[in-house]
């Protein structure tokens, strides 16, 4: 996975998809060099960001309860499949988009903007459903990234632009032999739980970073903008 701060390897011969949901919005610069050679799903309020970057995507679900009116109509002259669906439902308008595109494009590589800056229980719920999901899943805009490594997994990063921060989240209840290279604090083989999350705000040491798990899975959290200034 190729973005404007870093490379995530080992990449993979499957199409990537860009979902653009309703969170905060990325940087335009960076939405536009992240949406060239992608497809783009819009879910909800991600239409807003599709239209001010004249980028037309290839299908907007959601129950519309945020997204501005005019942006929805503007999708409908633009031809875009629209799927609408009621507010009071049992899956979140994330999860149905996610559930839609592996019926339209089949196996593929998922790149969601737009997860970051809202509600905690809605940035809850996406990291969750992303990290249960058979769906390769990177979460990103411009200040912040989330990946995941599941058990059997090493991953490379090579940064073009080092991050303040890298934190190591469990999203099962326990990841072992833990493995991180290249930073302030490494882990060799170490165990991570979910109730007592303390690899947090390490400091990467040069350019690239090497990650690994035996058991579990892991989020990856990277942080490109102190939040005070941000």
């Amino acid at each position: 996975m190729k973005l404007p701060q870093c490379e995530i390897l080992p990449s993979t011969t499957a199409q990537e998809i860009l979902f653009v949901t309703g969170g905060r919005a990325p940087d335009v610069d960076w939405f536009t060099n992240v949406a060239d050679g992608r497809k783009i799903f819009c879910v909800d309020r991600g239409i807003e960001i599709c239209r001010a970057c004249d980028l037309v995507p290839e299908i907007l679900i959601g129950d519309f309860d945020s997204a501005n009116q005019t942006s929805v109509a503007w999708a409908r002259t633009k031809k875009i499949p629209v799927e609408r669906h009621p507010v009071d439902k049992d899956l979140t308008d994330t999860q149905l988009a996610l559930n839609r595109a592996v019926e339209l494009f089949g196996e593929h590589v998922a790149l969601m903007t737009g997860c970051f800056g809202g509600r905690v229980d809605h940035l809850y719920s996406t990291i969750f459903t992303c990290a249960a999901s058979s769906t390769k899943i990177f979460l990103a805009d411009e200040r912040e990234i989330i990946f995941f490594v599941t058990g059997g997994e090493s991953i490379d990063v090579t940064f073009n632009r080092r991050p303040l921060a890298l934190s190591l989240l469990p999203v099962s209840e326990i990841c072992s032999g833990v493995t991180i290279k290249n930073v302030r604090w490494e882990l060799d083989g170490a165990t991570l739980t979910q109730n007592f999350p303390n690899a947090v705000s390490n400091r990467v040491t040069g350019g690239e970073v090497s990650i690994g798990v035996e058991i579990g899975k892991l989020a990856v959290y990277l942080c490109f903008t102190d939040a005070a200034t941000a």
